[in-house]
């Protein structure tokens, strides 16, 4: 049976956390909210977590789940020929809606999918989230919803769709907005604007001038 924790409670939010290191420590879901939307999330190095996310969603290894991280440190275990630039985009827009997709260290027993040797990282600004990722560490996450379904902005929509899939749900109240972080593809010599949303191109060329955008 799922369990909700109001984490606008301050009692409920401590025991919410808790329950969710858990949770993603025995390989089980958690629904989280972020700065964008809410997300279901699993152990990123967990093959079999993943795959139930992968699975709870109605979603195919095609599309691979992308890895939320507590701090920017974290980011020197699990990506290599990290560019300049790409350093320069995290100081600019972390913790915030911006994710970065990089080639990820080949030694990492992980599988999120057919991603090619490359991982989508971001660090949320989001207190709940940002907590429960310094517990647990890095966690595959995407958006609470079945394949094909709008994403959610509150914790009620989540849990509708997912239902008993998801282990814990932490409920952080409706999120600031529906739209989903920019990804800028960071493993070639010019960064690339892959998807634009809560952040333009023209606020990214502030920090990267040559920025490309996928046609």
């Amino acid at each position: 049976m799922a369990r909700r924790y109001d984490c606008n409670d301050a009692t409920d939010r401590k025991t919410g956390l808790r329950e969710a290191a858990s949770a993603v420590r025995r390989g089980e879901l958690v629904v989280l909210p972020t700065d964008t939307l809410y997300g279901i999330g699993a152990d990123a190095f967990s093959p079999e977590a993943v795959h139930d996310l992968l699975a709870a969603k109605g979603r195919g290894r095609g599309m691979p789940t992308p890895v939320l991280i507590g701090s920017p440190n974290t980011l020197h275990g699990l990506v290599t020929d990290f560019s300049e630039q790409a350093w320069e985009l995290v100081d600019a827009f972390w913790p915030g809606a911006l994710t970065l997709v990089a080639k990820h260290q080949p030694s990492l027993a992980w599988d999120l999918g057919d991603t090619g040797g490359t991982v989508a990282v971001r660090m949320p600004l989001h207190p709940v989230a940002i907590e429960l990722l310094t517990e647990v560490g890095p966690m595959a996450v995407s958006s609470a919803n079945l394949s094909g379904h709008p994403a959610p902005e509150d914790c009620d929509a989540a849990r509708e769709m997912l239902g008993d899939s998801v282990s814990v749900y932490l409920d952080g109240g409706p999120t600031p907005g529906i739209q989903p972080s920019s990804i800028v593809d960071v493993t070639g010599k010019v960064p690339v604007l892959l998807r634009e949303g809560a952040l333009t191109a023209d606020q990214l060329r502030e920090v990267v001038p040559d920025l490309e955008v996928a046609p």
